[in-house]
C-alpha cells in the first residue's frame, strides 16, 4: 500500500520560513517523480514545484521561483519543499504526490499517481 504523508506545515508571519517533508512507502521512492501541489480556499489545485526521480530535472511556478526549493533523499524516501521568503498568497493546504511517468515538468496533476493527505500552511500579514 504506497503511503505519501506530509509533515511541516503550520501558520507563520509573512516573510517566515517553513520546510514540508513528504515520506514516502510502499513504492520504489527512487524510480518516481515527485512533486508539489496546493490548493488554497476556493481554488484549483496548483503546481508548485516537481523534481525527477534522479534530481536532474527541477521545475516550479513562477510565484515561487527564488523562494521555494525542492529536493529529495532517494535512501530516506523523501522528498523536502523548503519555503522561504513566505506571503500570505502561499496559504493553502499543501500535497505531495508521486509519478512513474510525467510530462510538462510535472505540472499536471493528472501525470501523478499517488497523493499525500495534504499538510495546511498558513501565512499572516
Amino acid at each position: 500500500q504506497v503511503q505519501l504523508v506530509e509533515s511541516g506545515g503550520g501558520l507563520v508571519r509573512a516573510g517566515g520560513s517553513l520546510r514540508l517533508s513528504c515520506a514516502a512507502s510502499g513504492l520504489t521512492f527512487s524510480t518516481y517523480h515527485m512533486g508539489w501541489f496546493r490548493q488554497a480556499p476556493g481554488k484549483e489545485r496548483e503546481f508548485v514545484s516537481g523534481i525527477s526521480w534522479g534530481g536532474r530535472s527541477i521545475h516550479y511556478v513562477d510565484s515561487v521561483k527564488g523562494r521555494f526549493t525542492i529536493s529529495r533523499d532517494n535512501a530516506k524516501n523523501t522528498v523536502y519543499l523548503q519555503m522561504n521568503s513566505l506571503k500570505p498568497e502561499d496559504t493553502a493546504v499543501y500535497y505531495c504526490a508521486a509519478a512513474s511517468t510525467w510530462y510538462y515538468g510535472g505540472s499536471r496533476a493528472a501525470d501523478y499517481d499517488y497523493w499525500g493527505q495534504g499538510t495546511q500552511v498558513s501565512v499572516s500579514s
